[in-house]
């Protein structure tokens, strides 16, 4: 039997984090994980999925530089070229995670699978026994894929096999215009691939606004084809690839062969195989427990839940903060105290880019409407978008007409992602719109947006 104080389950980003914090409490912190290590986001998220955007900008912006008066000759796509570069740096990305490892010791680190056997009872795979007194759930997600896309058989690809392709394929018919499906689908495109891409209900991205949704619809429809609310009736796997039966926007039904399907229809918290079902954690319907979300604190047991796991905010910071509150807690317990959440922030690197920050256009909605004023600019409107024939998209706002504080925001357009850093400062620091007003915006920049938006919001402010 071994005994610990402390068991961290999982060493993505939200478990390193909750290591290294509930440290500063205790010695006795066993860290476990199977492997392969080095973080979801380093070895097939965030960054080898920027490494593919950034090959398929520069081409991108090749092919469209006559629209400044540049000409360029043929653009050709290195396809091994591209994906050698993805995956060489995606290792190096991964070999700082690990190297950043290092420092914890042997002996505080299990790499085996473990599940419940009780509350504060693990048990590995082979059989060993671990009494923890506390312990932090950081087990991170998995791609979710409906059962009819399986068809596809070995043609299935989700986003942590696209990167071992070593070039890129013909065609790819993408499920999910969700973030993951937004960048890596818009990327393939930018890059020579045949693609055509299915939603379900309308959505795009984390955008809930009407008129975003609407403007954002009509702006990747028009480079791609994009359904977001398609009805895809059959997927089979030929002898060629992939063939896809859906009915169109005139209703009528048609089929396409692509040679690979890529599933980017969310994720699920890996907590399925736990043994969450021997312990007293009270859980929702999808078998996730119940947690607070100040305190990470699943019921009123020693046990936290941190990052993906839990499923509240799927950001790579988001599970970082998170790691730093349920270690704390688990380090102190049964001292436990609610952590300090900074406003939430998330950003699509498709382009034009997505953003959104604070509360959801869809949680604002259920607010007394004449409690709230809200502005909405287009980038067409915005100089610097001119100068740079960049004026897709619009940006909305939306505030309290009682405290004059931003309430949230939904942005898309060109490199929003720093204007909506900007946004999430201001309203970290609690500033209001006549404080916001009152800092500088340099001509002609991006940012001038921000402020004839919040001129605008002004105005709405006071009607």
């Amino acid at each position: 039997m071994r005994r610990t104080q402390v068991a961290v389950i999982g060493a993505g980003s939200a478990g390193l984090n909750a290591f290294r914090q509930a440290r500063k409490h205790t010695d006795s912190v066993l860290l476990i994980d199977p492997g392969p290590l080095g973080t979801t986001c380093a070895r097939v998220g965030c960054m080898p999925s920027k490494l593919l955007i950034a090959a398929a900008d520069a081409a991108w912006s090749a092919r469209h530089a006559d629209a400044l008066g540049v000409q360029v000759g043929d653009i050709r796509i290195d396809g091994p070229a591209v994906m050698k570069r993805v995956r060489g740096m995606r290792d190096k990305f991964v070999s700082k995670v690990l190297n950043g490892m290092s420092g914890i010791p042997e002996e505080a680190q299990l790499h085996q699978s473990v599940r419940f056997i009780a509350d504060q009872l693990l048990e590995t795979a082979d059989g060993e026994k671990i009494e923890a007194e506390r312990v932090v759930i950081a087990t991170g997600s998995r791609p979710a894929i409906p059962r009819f896309l399986y068809n596809a058989d070995d043609r299935l690809l989700v986003n942590d096999d696209l990167f071992e392709l070593t070039d890129l394929p013909q065609s790819v018919v993408v499920f999910g215009p969700g973030v993951i499906g937004l960048e890596l689908g818009q990327a393939l495109h930018r890059l020579g691939v045949r693609v055509r891409m299915f939603g379900v209900g309308g959505a795009i991205g984390p955008l809930g606004d009407a008129e975003l949704l609407a403007c954002a619809a009509e702006t990747f429809g028009a480079e791609y084809p994009l359904d977001a609310d398609a009805e895809a009736t059959k997927v089979e796997r030929t002898a060629a690839g992939v063939c896809v039966t859906f009915s169109d926007h005139q209703g009528q039904q048609q089929t396409e062969n692509f040679d690979y399907l890529l599933a980017a229809t969310g994720r699920r918290p890996n907590v399925d195989n736990l043994g969450l079902e021997n312990t007293s954690l009270e859980l929702d319907e999808h078998g996730i427990p119940l947690f607070d979300t100040e305190t990470l604190q699943c019921s009123n047991t020693p046990v936290f839940i941190a990052g993906d796991a839990n499923n509240h905010l799927p950001l790579l910071h988001e599970a970082s903060d998170e790691g730093h509150i349920a270690g704390d807690n688990a380090g102190r317990y049964p001292d436990v105290r609610p952590g300090h959440r900074t406003v939430p922030l998330a950003v699509v690197f498709s382009d034009p880019q997505i953003a959104t920050v604070g509360m959801t256009a869809t949680k604002i909605a259920q607010y007394d409407a004449r409690l709230v004023a809200t502005a909405s600019l287009s980038f067409s409107n915005v100089a610097r978008a001119k100068v740079l024939n960049r004026t897709e998209g619009v940006m909305k706002v939306w505030a309290d007409r009682k405290t004059g504080k931003l309430l949230g925001a939904e942005l898309l357009g060109p490199d929003v992602e720093h204007l909506a850093h900007l946004l999430a400062w201001a309203m970290e620091r609690g500033q209001t719109l006549d404080e916001m007003l009152a800092m500088p915006y340099y001509h002609p920049v991006l940012e001038e947006g921000i402020r004839s938006l919040l001129r605008e919001l002004k105005t709405a402010m006071q009607e």
